[in-house]
């Protein structure tokens, strides 16, 4: 039987590990309303960090992107990204994620694009947002990461650095 706690963590599990996916933790980050942080490699070569809705197949995290933003090309060039999804409350949850992002064209909207909205918006309001870009012509990117990197942190069992709670309260110290 795998250890779990009462807030879902994966103790037993190293950050890193991609079963962390299946932590409570990790879920309810999945299901959220939160932005996702994606972090990537412009094609100046500087760092950048972009909030975006997403939706969570189960196995890949999925954005749209218009045709034409500056992202498409700095991903195809530079597909590693790191990824945070994290709720400000006490104790805060994160997760962290890294992959490769992987950009397909699509004719259209990329279907999780409108998933997103629907999730964020709520129905009526996320089809409305839909009906407002869904134009003949319409073209996008859908953005897929399929972690290979997961890490989860709770404030109550997993703490940053891999520190035990006591290490945690000592920091700084």
């Amino acid at each position: 039987m795998t250890a779990t706690t009462a807030t879902g963590s994966r103790p037993d599990l190293p950050q890193g590990d991609v079963r962390l996916l299946q932590s409570e933790t990790a879920q309810r980050l999945l299901a959220s309303t939160e932005l996702a942080r994606v972090a990537c490699v412009a094609r100046d070569g500087t760092p950048r960090i972009f909030p975006v809705m997403f939706h969570w197949t189960g196995e890949e995290l999925v954005f749209g992107t218009f045709a034409g933003a500056g992202k498409i090309p700095a991903l195809r060039a530079r597909p590693d990204v790191a990824i945070t999804i994290d709720a400000a409350a006490m104790p805060p949850e994160v997760l962290l994620l890294r992959g490769r992002a992987t950009v397909t064209d699509v004719a259209g909207i990329v279907p999780e694009y409108a998933l997103a909205h629907y999730r964020y918006a709520g129905p009526e309001q996320g089809a409305r947002n839909i009906a407002e870009v869904d134009r003949p012509g319409t073209r996008m990117a859908r953005i897929a990461v399929r972690p290979s990197w997961v890490g989860v942190l709770d404030f109550t069992t997993r703490f940053p650095g891999g520190a035990t709670a006591d290490q945690f309260a000592e920091r700084g110290r």
